[in-house]
C-alpha cells in the first residue's frame, strides 16, 4: 500500500519520515481496531469491560484454569463491587455462570457459557481468521522484526511513568480553585 499520507512532509531526513509513517500506521491501525472493538460490543450488546472479562474467561478455559471473582477483579484492574456488579449482570444475561469451588467450599468459579463461547466465536471467528492470515503472510524475518517492534513501542509506552497520588491529588485541587475562582468572578 505504500507509506500513508500524512502531514509529515517538514521532516527533514528519510529516517525521521519513515518514524513518522510507522507511527502513523501504528495509530490508524489502533484507531481501526477500537472502531471495530466498538461495532463488536455493540454486536454483542455489552460493554468493554464485560467482553473484556468474558474474552479472559475463555482464555483461561482453554489454558485449562479456573477462575475466581478476585481474578477477574485483578485482570481487569476494577474492585470487588466492580466485579460483583459485573459479574452480577453477566449472569442475567447469561454470558457467565457461578459455580461452587471444586476444593474450597467458601470459593466460587465463574465460567463463560457455552452460548457465550459461541456468540464470541461466531461475532469474532472471521475477523480472527483473516488476522491470522495476515500474520502467515510474513516471512519469519518480517513476523521477527514485527514482534520485536512491537515489544519495543509496548516497553516504551510501559515506561512513562504512572501519576503519584500526591500529584494528581494536587492536579484535583488545583482545577478546583481554576473552577471556584471562575465561579466567583462570574458571580461579581
Amino acid at each position: 500500500m505504500g507509506e500513508p499520507q500524512s502531514s509529515h512532509y517538514w521532516y527533514a531526513d528519510d529516517r525521521t519520515r519513515r518514524s513518522v509513517a510507522v507511527l502513523d500506521a501504528l495509530r490508524e491501525y489502533r484507531a481501526a481496531e477500537s472502531a471495530m472493538r466498538r461495532r463488536t460490543r455493540s454486536a454483542m450488546r455489552m460493554g468493554e469491560t464485560d467482553l473484556l472479562a468474558i474474552r479472559f474467561l475463555l482464555k483461561e478455559r482453554s489454558a485449562g484454569r479456573m477462575v475466581s471473582p478476585k481474578d477477574i477483579a485483578a485482570h481487569l484492574g476494577i474492585s470487588t463491587a466492580s466485579t460483583t456488579v459485573l459479574l452480577d449482570r453477566l449472569v442475567r444475561s447469561g454470558h457467565v455462570a457461578r459455580r461452587p469451588h471444586p476444593t474450597d467450599r467458601r470459593g466460587l468459579v465463574i465460567e463463560a457459557t457455552i452460548d457465550s463461547d459461541e456468540e464470541v466465536r461466531a461475532t469474532l471467528g472471521d475477523m480472527h481468521r483473516r488476522m491470522i492470515d495476515v500474520a502467515e503472510s510474513l516471512a519469519p524475518t518480517e513476523a521477527a522484526a514485527v514482534i520485536g517492534f512491537l515489544e519495543r513501542m509496548r516497553e516504551a509506552v510501559d515506561s512513562v511513568p504512572k501519576p503519584d497520588e500526591a500529584t494528581v491529588g494536587a492536579a484535583a485541587a488545583a482545577d478546583a480553585a481554576v473552577r471556584s475562582g471562575a465561579d466567583a468572578a462570574g458571580r461579581a
